[in-house]
């Protein structure tokens, strides 16, 4: 049963319009960061990386397919896993409605992962998604915008991830990455978002913080009721196995 008073309607509408204030300046300090960033120094890329896809190799300038605006996500799958990562794939089962809308403002969208593009290609079938999704298994790429990691850098302490360094023993982590072609074909990387910077992209978790369980995750850690979308026990939309 719930914790939460029950009232009259007079006494809920003042609490709720007394709350409205503190969305409101979510809202605005939301747009004010947004400001921030779109102000932040660049970085000009001087690699060519080259990507597998489905298209055969490109190099980094091809991916923004004639547009100034480019983003990655960054897919937690390396080489040869032998699991699919829950969270990477909740997000990406967000990508393809909001894709059909971005490249009719000038943006791209692409998701890139370190396996070869022969493993990622059956599972973006199986999960029935339509994105773009390539391999940077031959270049430095995951490596040097710092969501993979070598064996050496692991054993030494000596991974960076999200501006901090830190011990990890993973090979690989999410993150999104934001990059700007210019008329000269330069490119600049404009802005990265790692570890739950990523959450804005997710907006199930939007849907979930206005619910009353929220994201009912129960003290079990971040995501601990994520499936992936064909694996949910229960698909009825009536019961809560999944959560279980």
């Amino acid at each position: 049963m719930s914790k939460n008073k029950i009232v009259p309607q007079s006494e809920w509408f003042a609490a709720h319009k007394e709350h409205l204030k503190r969305e409101k300046e979510l809202t605005r300090l939301r747009d004010r960061i947004a400001a921030e960033r779109r102000a932040l120094p660049w970085l000009k890329i001087r690699k060519d990386y080259v990507f597998e896809t489905e298209r055969g190799p490109e190099y980094l300038a091809d991916l923004f397919k004639g547009r100034s605006q480019l983003i990655v996500y960054h897919f937690m799958f390396p080489p040869g896993a032998d699991y699919r990562c829950e969270g990477c794939s909740l997000l990406a089962d967000h990508i393809d409605g909001a894709e059909q809308h971005l490249k009719h403002n000038d943006v791209s969208l692409v998701v890139a992962a370190r396996a070869p593009l022969a493993e990622l290609v059956p599972y973006k079938r199986r999960m029935g998604w339509k994105f773009d999704w390539v391999s940077s298994y031959a270049s430095d790429f995951n490596f040097d915008l710092q969501v993979s990691f070598t064996a050496g850098q692991i054993a030494e302490g000596e991974t960076v991830y999200n501006f901090e360094k830190k011990a990890f023993t993973s090979r690989d982590l999410p993150g999104a990455s934001v990059f700007f072609k210019d008329d000269q074909g330069n490119i600049f990387l404009t802005f990265t978002t790692r570890a739950r910077g990523g959450e804005p992209l997710i907006t199930a978790y939007d849907y979930l913080d206005m619910v009353p369980k929220g994201r009912n995750e129960d003290g079990r850690g971040m995501m601990a009721w994520v499936r992936l979308h064909d694996e949910y026990e229960d698909d009825s939309g009536s019961g809560e196995s999944c959560c279980h």
